[in-house]
């Protein structure tokens, strides 16, 4: 591999994951240079924490150098195949990170801290979240993690777009036919 930056610029992925595959150094270097900055700016716009999202993004780096020859071009780029691994090591710190894991499904606990709540209301909350749960499970994978994304944890269409590595329009058909297919599903149920 020829040095500097502009040389490192003209190689593909492809060749720079197969110089890491190799244990080529010079791939590594060009390669480490080449995503640094995206794996940073996905892990910090999931755990929302330099420092969190600094070890989420080494680690996605040894991941990387560990697995590079096992990357298949058949199933994606490139960039697709690191920034899954650097978005499935935020989520996973974000889950280790909660203090108290709860289910979602689990509305009894969040009303335990409420003394006005009737046993009635658990009971409609519950029944509503179950029918919820199952509206969602009839949407197809991806409309579902993009309604996921933006209603329980808040996620715009472009944070949606940067974490699904898709198009921005595409997050926002997905979040609107989502919503749209689980209104109309809700609807039937209540009718």
């Amino acid at each position: 591999m020829r040095q500097g930056s502009e040389a490192d610029e003209q190689v593909s992925d492809e060749a720079l994951l197969s110089g890491v595959a190799i244990g080529d150094d010079q791939a590594i270097i060009a390669f480490v240079r080449r995503y640094q900055r995206r794996l940073f700016g996905l892990a910090l716009g999931i755990v929302a924490d330099p420092g969190i999202a600094e070890d989420v993004a080494q680690e996605a780096f040894i991941r990387i150098l560990r697995h590079a020859s096992v990357y298949d071009a058949r199933r994606g780029s490139v960039s697709s195949w690191v920034l899954t691994i650097a978005r499935n090591l935020a989520i996973d710190s974000l889950r280790m990170r909660r203090s108290i894991p709860t289910a979602p499904t689990d509305v009894t606990f969040a009303t335990l801290t409420s003394s006005d709540v009737s046993p009635d209301d658990v009971a409609a909350a519950r029944d509503s979240t179950s029918r919820t749960l199952n509206a969602l499970a009839s949407l197809p994978l991806e409309q579902r993690r993009c309604v996921v994304l933006a209603s329980l944890y808040g996620r715009t269409a472009a944070d949606i777009a940067a974490l699904e590595s898709i198009p921005l329009g595409t997050a926002k058909s997905r979040i609107r036919l989502g919503m749209t297919k689980l209104r109309d599903v809700l609807v039937k149920e209540e009718a």
